[in-house]
């Protein structure tokens, strides 16, 4: 049987996820929790509840739909997702292709290395956007891992905070393993692309930019640094689900703030 992915949403031309024009996948389901995240109805677990020893919901199901006012998603196979995508190839260019997003993509690991060996049969360059948190060593997921990089083009990676503590105030999680992820893409020379989320009083800090920057001198894989400022546009989404938003009362960056992160990250 094939293995089936819960995707949350699609967007058919992306221009913000990788290089030239993409086909965007966001996948559902993540075990952060991030405080500024703007898309917190992908955070609910499908079958990426399989990965990590949690529950799956009752209605998650063959063919069936999650909802509650603002999340939504839909069961789908690789074969009908890559199907779908190739429709729009003729539009990529030679930079463009498929980028798989979140939510979390490594929950859904099974559903990822099928995806893009189907991708790579099709002459289709593959992005993952991730933030790492399920990077392990240990066995099954390490070697499932290792296949899926054989047909991973680029990763983007998001560094929330160099701080393990207050990484895991900001996400609920710490980043031990997350940098690990970075240093494993290192060791077998993936490409990555870095993000940051510029969040004034959270992590627009100088010790915390120069922190990123002194670990990101260690790599020598990383091809590009992306500062991205904080926004609130995802705050009905929150009140929609009932969930307490904290910051609230935290203004986007200025342009001189982000200008000044951007250097201290030789964006």
């Amino acid at each position: 049987m094939e293995t089936t992915g819960y995707i949350h949403s699609i967007d058919s031309f992306g221009s913000v996820d990788g290089p030239g024009v993409r086909f965007v996948t966001f996948l559902q389901g993540c075990h952060m929790r991030c405080r500024y995240c703007h898309n917190p109805d992908t955070w609910k677990l499908a079958n990426a509840a399989a990965a990590s020893g949690q529950q799956i919901p009752e209605n998650a199901g063959s063919g069936s739909a999650a909802s509650s006012s603002v999340c939504n998603y839909k069961e789908m196979t690789p074969s009908t997702l890559i199907r779908q995508a190739l429709r729009y190839k003729r539009y990529w260019g030679k930079e463009g292709g498929i980028t798989v997003s979140g939510g979390e993509p490594l929950l859904q690991i099974d559903f990822m290395n099928e995806l893009f060996r189907l991708a790579k049969e099709n002459g289709v360059g593959t992005v993952l956007d991730t933030a790492g948190q399920p990077f392990t060593r240990e066995n099954p997921f390490f070697s499932k891992l290792t296949d899926l990089m054989e047909n991973t083009d680029l990763v983007m990676l998001d560094l929330k905070h160099i701080d393990p503590e207050k990484h895991r105030a900001l996400t609920g999680h710490s980043n031990e393993n997350i940098l690990a992820f970075a240093r494993y893409l290192n060791e077998i020379g993936k490409p990555m692309w870095i993000r940051h989320v510029l969040v004034p009083g959270v992590t627009d800090d100088n010790e915390n930019l120069h922190g990123i920057r002194a670990f990101l001198d260690t790599l020598s894989n990383v091809k590009k640094v992306e500062v991205l400022p904080y926004h609130t546009l995802g705050i009905y989404k929150w009140e929609s689900l009932g969930i307490p938003y904290t910051l609230k009362d935290v203004d986007p960056p200025t342009a001189e703030t982000v200008k000044r992160a951007e250097e201290i990250l030789g964006c």
